[in-house]
């Protein structure tokens, strides 16, 4: 992999009015350009005051110069720090004033999240925490603060590379045996090779397990309100959310397109989509809004199918129908819940029926259930709390590393092993767990990775 060494610059603070701002810069000949924007020689680590002058002696501003010389910086390589008040005009003025002074090093604007980047490729941290560099500063619970540092920390990465290391010499006694198939079974037996591969699944499973909670503390959970019109569902996004969000009448086909909002259970982010009632209509706006519902449907984690128990406990031919295209709509693994509305103008109520819960938008009733039905239906654990923030393609790296791993004890186990095939498998098992923390990438990961960063960071 070549390592970018053209010097790069960016703000590093959010843009807009604040007691400081401060302007990062990496790479070679940072250093010089400190020289000749602070007129002295800075001492390593140490924050220096300086007058911040343009190109004409005028003053900038006056603050702080840090000069952390490579490879003890952040990057690795020579980073410079400047600090001085958080004026926009101001740390504009300055961060074209250091680009003039560096434009014959090639000194240009930082793309997102290449800082970071180039502290992963210099070998200052592994991609597992690079990636919980972006997710401490998205964090959006405290919870998701917690997990973040503790992956950035390398908890996370030091799990995997326990099981990583062990697979990997499995892997290499397995090959090394191909040279003398005579000798496969006395391989098997000599060196415990079912139980050590069992003991890695194990380990998987428990780090898979806190993974799952921390991508859920990450991600949250996308819920998706449907039915038909006038069932609540606008009043039952008012209600989770504790506030009027949605418009709520009792004229049909009120909401028109869907609406989102964020709410927090226990520190896990739901992320609740109300979305037009799912009827036949000629309305071309109402059709649209239709649609978007469907849309909406694809990308959901759970569906709420909300119905009026108004209307009697039993299921209605119409919204059976529905259902059934919901679930042609959703991945397989997506769960479609019955929620029944109106609970305080009926009692009627089916307690016997599995998957469907029963409450009032208007009064409350039965909605402290519903929150916790919906954590319970994320996988939420509560006493998972501190534990590893994880992103989906970790999980999915652990489930085919799983399955790879499993796939390599049933060829051992056959009665006609084939070494060969149980060594390729646990290849792709390596190579599976070996993306999280970068060791091994596809070409297009690492450019997805830090593109989604913020500039500066």
């Amino acid at each position: 992999m070549i390592h970018e060494r053209e010097p790069i610059i960016a703000l590093a603070t959010a843009n807009g009015r604040a007691s400081v701002g401060i302007i990062r810069l990496s790479g070679t000949g940072v250093l010089q350009i400190s020289k000749a924007l602070c007129f002295r020689e800075l001492a390593p680590r140490h924050a220096t005051l300086v007058q911040f002058n343009d190109a004409s002696g005028e003053l900038i501003d006056e603050g702080l110069a840090i000069a952390f010389p490579a490879p003890n910086s952040y990057t690795g390589e020579d980073v410079l720090e400047l600090q001085c008040h958080g004026s926009t005009p101001a740390l504009n003025l300055l961060l074209d004033h250091c680009l003039q002074l560096g434009k014959s090093m090639g000194l240009r604007l930082a793309r997102p999240g290449e800082f970071t980047e180039r502290a992963f490729l210099n070998g200052k941290m592994d991609l597992a925490q690079a990636e919980a560099v972006a997710d401490l500063i998205d964090a959006s619970s405290t919870l998701a603060a917690k997990g973040a540092a503790k992956s950035l920390k390398g908890d996370f990465s030091k799990k995997i590379d326990v099981f990583l290391n062990a697979l990997i010499e499995i892997r290499a006694l397995t090959e090394a045996t191909l040279d003398f198939p005579e000798e496969e079974i006395d391989f098997i037996e000599q060196h415990d090779v079912f139980n050590r591969l069992e003991k890695i699944l194990t380990n998987i499973e428990e780090v898979k397990k806190a993974a799952q909670q921390g991508s859920i503390i990450r991600d949250g959970l996308t819920v998706v309100l449907v039915g038909q019109p006038n069932v609540g569902k606008s009043s039952l996004m008012n209600a989770l959310a504790g506030e009027d969000i949605a418009i709520v009448t009792d004229v049909a086909g009120t909401t028109r397109d869907r609406l989102k909002e964020t709410i927090l259970l226990d520190g896990v982010p739901l992320h609740i989509i109300d979305t037009a009632g799912l009827r036949e209509t000629q309305d071309s706006v109402e059709q649209i809004g239709i649609e978007r519902t469907w849309q909406a449907i694809e990308q959901a984690d759970l569906v709420l199918h909300l119905m009026d128990l108004t209307q009697g406990s039993q299921i209605s031919t119409e919204d059976q129908d529905l259902i059934k295209r919901i679930k042609l709509k959703t991945s397989k693994n997506v769960p479609i819940k019955i929620v029944w509305n109106k609970l305080d103008q009926s009692s009627k109520q089916n307690a016997d029926l599995e998957d469907q819960w029963f409450v009032s938008a208007k009064t409350g009733q039965g909605l402290e259930q519903l929150k916790s039905e919906l954590l319970k239906v994320a996988g939420w654990q509560p006493e998972s709390e501190g534990g590893i923030l994880a992103r989906k393609r970790h999980v999915e790296a652990l489930l085919n590393a799983e399955q790879h791993i499993k796939n390599a004890l049933v060829l051992l186990k056959a009665q006609t092993s084939s070494i060969e095939l149980a060594a390729e498998e646990m290849r792709l098992a390596q190579d599976e767990l070996s993306t999280i923390t970068g060791q091994f990438l596809p070409d297009d990961l690492l450019g997805k990775i830090f593109s989604t960063f913020c500039i500066g960071k």
